[in-house]
């Protein structure tokens, strides 16, 4: 279930495309900014959420709504792969630096996001730093997965350490 190995492409954010994202998140969808990755029959595969949503932080910046992939990581992280990858990653420094990467150009990504007006409302409510301090998914720590569709959705915008793990994986699973 390699999704990079799909043609895709944004679509733009229209009534019918707010209402096909709220079909698959199950509710009408908060804080969508827009559609970054659909399916060539405009299926929305990843969105983009605002940092700010009803004057609290969302640092999940990127949402997987593609029902086969979500199911896909569900099935994954239901069958142990959050730990198996983990324990892979805690013995490894160039993964664990690799990350810190990943997190630091998340960051940098949202924040390229982010209006003027939308830092200054962050600075007003005293979150003006939890964005400089929390990577993908909202991780605080580095070195941890925490959920796979966060890094699956954030790796179909721009690579990232962990969603080529779970391309490998897939992959692998694949030949068996």
């Amino acid at each position: 279930m390699n999704a990079s190995r799909r043609v895709l492409s944004a679509i733009p954010l229209s009534r019918t495309t707010r209402a096909r994202v709220g079909a698959l998140l199950g509710r009408e969808p908060r804080g969508l900014e827009a559609v970054e990755l659909a399916r060539p029959d405009g299926t929305p595969m990843v969105i983009r959420v605002a940092a700010l949503v009803d004057d609290a932080p969302f640092p999940t910046l990127f949402w997987l709504v593609d029902p086969d992939l979500c199911y896909a990581i569900d099935r994954a992280e239901a069958d142990g792969l959050i730990q198996r990858l983990q324990q892979r990653i805690d013995t490894d420094p160039d993964l664990q630096r690799r990350m810190t990467q990943d997190h630091r150009a998340y960051i940098q990504l949202r924040r390229e996001h982010m209006s003027p007006a939308v830092r200054q409302r962050l600075r007003e409510l005293g979150y003006a730093t939890v964005f400089d301090e929390r990577g993908i998914g909202g991780i605080a720590d580095f070195s941890r997965i925490r959920c796979l569709h966060t890094w699956y959705a954030a790796n179909l915008i721009a690579p990232n350490t962990v969603g080529g793990l779970l391309d490998a994986w897939w992959c692998e699973q694949e030949k068996d």
